[in-house]
């Protein structure tokens, strides 16, 4: 939960989709594209031309609904398909969609272990697969089999589709010498409570949307895709703010209600790509402009953090609950003075303050994208909120960003008495398949 912010968009889109014309996927060539609902071709998909008519109400049998119930709407005032639903990604790309890709509203994330027997081939034909039904469901478009027709209304909703490699993967197919170093296991943390059942995997899916619908359909598709391949390992399921619910845009608020994420590394910057990206000439070959995701299911002890004050709670992290405002001063973008010392003498920003320790200048310049989506998986018998944030980051080398940050964090930050670490995961990211390719295929069939 580093003190950091997703580019263009934890500053979440307006209502009209227009928060990703600054980001880098408005370039097909450097990352995923956002479109208008005309495809590329300049023809609307049947999907698309059914989605100009969202239903707004509900119907309840044949005569139309008892009382509380809304009607149908007739088809001449139905609610068209607004930007949130027409806003599309491109597949294909230099980096995979779903790393600059503006926060979505939900989110699902899924690890596979290859099946008994499984090896090299059948995973290049179930990459081969999943890149497939990726492309077409990113664009709107039905399955290309068996489609169950949950989307069916909708437009695309700014899917996203990511694929991901574990460390048990290379073994599985043979490629242990095309495994990165930068793969190798993270190390223990004094503050994990992992359950092996919910980490790691062979291969992991992150699928993102701004439709919930659109974004389970996808889910089901992808699990339905690895038949006899593959088996799922664990599923987690997390939400953010759905684009358009303030007013102007902002950095997202987690459970903890706090701003979330202020000095994330931005596109805009001139090392942003050396930090995220293995660089084309990177090592192994496979992972040209390929990026490492950690992801992380942290649980909040929101009944222990919501006992604390408002002051107390902001002493923990640094800055102002109310607008994220460092406590020495300013807006949310004004430098942090670490110096700064009240009228006793004391730190203003405590010495253990979360967004001291975690910022970057304070960790060798160590530095992270963080993507995360919030969760809630329900309450403990005893009324305890199972919830917390499904944390994923995404740099060029996890060893140099996450682990060194993450130690720190582990020696003392005010946070941890808060948080729990449950879940663990290490993945190989690669770059975005070209036109004709899909993902992994430089790895599995170079």
């Amino acid at each position: 939960m580093a003190d950091q912010s997703t580019p263009g968009a934890s500053a979440q889109k307006s209502a009209q989709g227009s928060a990703q014309d600054t980001s880098r996927e408005t370039t097909q060539a450097d990352s995923p594209q956002v479109t208008s609902p005309r495809g590329v071709d300049g023809v609307f998909t049947r999907r698309r031309l059914l989605g100009t008519a969202g239903a707004t109400g509900l119907a309840l049998g044949a005569a139309g609904g008892a009382a509380g119930y809304a009607a149908a709407p007739s088809a001449d005032n139905a609610t068209p398909l607004t930007s949130l639903g027409a806003d599309t990604v491109m597949f294909h790309g230099k980096h995979q969609p779903g790393i600059t890709t503006a926060l979505q509203a939900r989110g699902h994330l899924v690890a596979f272990d290859l099946a008994a027997g499984a090896g090299r081939k059948e995973a290049a034909a179930l990459l081969r697969r999943w890149s497939t039904t990726a492309q077409r469901l990113m664009a709107g478009e039905a399955a290309a089999h068996d489609d169950t027709d949950v989307a069916r209304d909708a437009g695309p909703s700014s899917l996203t589709v990511t694929f991901g490699f574990g460390h048990s993967f290379f073994a599985r197919t043979g490629l242990e010498k095309q495994r990165p170093v930068a793969l190798d296991p993270l190390p223990d943390f004094s503050s994990d409570h992992l359950d092996k059942a919910r980490s790691n995997g062979d291969l992991w899916v992150q699928i993102g949307a701004d439709d919930a619908l659109v974004a389970f359909h996808a889910l089901r598709t992808i699990q339905k895709d690895a038949g006899s391949a593959a088996r799922v390992r664990w599923q987690m399921n997390g939400f953010n703010r759905s684009p358009g619910a303030t007013s102007q845009p902002m950095t997202a608020r987690n459970l903890m209600g706090q701003i979330d994420g202020t000095r994330n590394p931005k596109p805009s910057e001139s090392d942003f790509d050396q930090r995220i990206f293995v660089p084309a000439s990177g090592d192994p070959e496979w992972m040209a402009n390929g990026s490492y995701a950690v992801v992380r299911r942290i649980r909040m002890l929101l009944d222990d953090w919501e006992k604390l004050s408002v002051t107390a709670q902001e002493d923990v992290i640094g800055r102002k609950k109310s607008n994220g405002a460092p406590l020495t001063g300013g807006t949310e973008t004004t430098a942090m003075n670490l110096d700064k010392t009240d009228a006793d003498g004391k730190l203003v920003v405590p010495i253990n303050a979360h967004a001291r320790i975690s910022r970057p200048d304070q960790n060798g310049g160590a530095a992270m994208l963080r993507r995360p989506f919030s969760f809630h998986d329900g309450f403990d018998p005893d009324g305890v909120p199972d919830a917390g944030l499904l944390f994923v980051c995404w740099q060029a080398d996890p060893l140099r960003a996450f682990v060194p940050v993450q130690r720190k964090l582990d020696r003392g930050d005010a946070l941890s008495t808060f948080i729990r670490h449950e879940a663990s995961g290490l993945f190989a990211v690669p770059g975005g398949a070209a036109e004709g390719e899909y993902v992994g295929q430089r790895l599995l069939e170079g």
